[in-house]
């Protein structure tokens, strides 16, 4: 059993450190936010994900989970001291350290006893060392000995617990092997792949492993595109192209492009972390370019259906940047639905989960409602931006009596062409043929597809 602080109780911080609860250890997670630890003390997560809250209220009960905001008693209390806090982006797309670097100046002053260091949150290369020269320089004993590891996440939200407690590998860069092993030990019951090597390609690892993602899903958006203007079905080319083991079919799910924490910030921090090195990333520079325009396509195929967003009153389906998760960060709704309201149109809203969440961010552009029905009623088309499962399996004959006509823009690909031609819906989707032939209800939409 290890003694372990996880410093930085949200997201990242709160699911790994449960995780490690779970599988034995002693596990105290500290948060300079004292609201947010009397909320996880009453059992309460300020997070959605599923499964997080029995996980927690179990490890809290066989007392191996704490919570306190007292970090200085916290990191005393432990030997090894993750760093889990927020690395937002700049203006200029490079990552805010600051509060990495508050983190490495509390943990210096209240190195008691030789401690591992280990950075979780994803920040850019030279951290590790730069973390490493604040905690000597705020040591009170300079004879009181440490070292620093990299120990990157790749927790997807939505499955987190699943990827944490099925983790695919562990990459761990470290300043010693004998830090390294004890890292390596604490991840065997995970029955996961150890991945050695040094700080900097640990840190760099993350980054070029999120950049990677993040450009096969514009590379398939580009692909989609053009499917659209040579009669090709993006669904097909996607399941041709994964087929090649060189490729794989993960990621190749056209749409309207990526969001959420770590994508943008990630491909904007590399991009950055490149130019700082004398290096023009225009590659990567394309990827954040062309996820920002693809989420305007189904603003696009508004138009082409309805004519003129004029007056109009579109039903908006999903609000979260992907399912299974409250997260609104660099959702595209965030973007599509003040560009529909600038056009004219009223915006009736509906999300499983993200409601209070999107209501923080963008309130003023749109009217929610409590269920899906009440959203599409009387709405002149219904635009899907999130593949919740109750979108998915939405009642169709339904939707159709709740519109004024039966127009559906599909930001995810929802549904099956010929089933939207059977049902005859008008339906646009992404990289696939349009449905324009729907019934005598949708004359308003226009016959030549995108």
């Amino acid at each position: 059993m290890e003694k372990i602080t996880v410093v930085g109780s949200g997201y990242v911080g709160l699911v790994s450190g449960t995780c490690f609860s779970e599988i034995g250890n002693r596990v105290i997670c500290c948060d300079v936010d004292p609201f947010k630890i009397a909320m996880l003390r009453k059992g309460e997560i300020p997070i959605y994900e599923p499964g997080l809250k029995e996980l927690v209220k179990k490890n809290v009960d066989a007392d191996r989970l704490f919570f306190t905001s007292e970090i200085g008693d916290a990191i005393e209390a432990s030997d090894i001291i993750y760093i889990a806090v927020g690395t937002p982006m700049g203006d200029n797309g490079e990552a805010d350290m600051r509060y990495v670097h508050e983190v490495a100046r509390t943990i210096g002053q209240h190195l008691n006893s030789y401690k591992i260091i280990v950075n979780k949150s994803t920040v850019p290369v030279g951290t590790g060392e730069q973390v490493r020269q604040i905690i000597m320089e705020n040591r009170k004993n300079r004879f009181v000995q440490f070292d620093v590891v990299s120990n990157p996440e790749f927790l997807r939200e939505g499955s987190a617990i699943e990827d944490c407690m099925n983790m695919e590998r562990a990459v761990i860069g470290a300043t010693s092997d004998k830090a390294a092993k004890r890292i390596a030990d604490l991840h065997a019951p995970f029955r996961t792949r150890i991945f050695q090597t040094n700080l900097e390609s640990a840190e760099m690892i993350k980054y070029a492993a999120n950049a990677f993602l993040a450009t096969k899903i514009s590379f398939i958006n580009g692909i989609a595109n053009v499917c659209e203007r040579v009669g090709a079905d993006v669904t097909s080319v996607a399941a041709g192209m994964g087929l090649d083991s060189r490729i794989g079919a993960k990621f190749l799910q056209a749409g309207i492009g990526y969001g959420g924490s770590c994508f943008p910030k990630d491909t904007f921090a590399l991009s950055y972390i490149a130019e700082e090195a004398g290096f023009d990333f225009a590659l990567l520079k394309s990827v954040i370019a062309a996820n920002d325009e693809q989420r305007f396509v189904v603003v696009d195929k508004l138009k082409q259906a309805l004519g003129c967003l004029e007056g109009k009153k579109i039903g908006v389906l999903g609000l979260a940047f992907k399912p299974n998760t409250d997260d609104m960060r660099y959702a595209p709704s965030l973007t599509i639905i003040p560009e529909l309201v600038r056009l004219g149109a009223s915006v009736r809203a509906y999300d499983p989960i993200a409601m209070q969440a999107a209501r923080n961010q963008i309130a003023e552009y749109y009217e929610d409602f409590e269920t899906l029905e009440e959203a599409l009623e009387g709405c002149d088309a219904c635009l899907i931006l999130t593949e919740w499962s109750e979108i998915v399996e939405m009642d169709l004959a339904r939707v159709k009596q709740l519109l004024t006509a039966p127009i559906i823009v599909d930001g995810r690909n929802c549904f099956s062409v010929r089933e939207m031609k059977e049902r005859e819906f008008v339906y646009y989707s992404v990289g696939r043929p349009a449905v324009t032939t729907g019934s005598a209800n949708a004359s308003a939409a226009k016959t030549v597809s995108l």
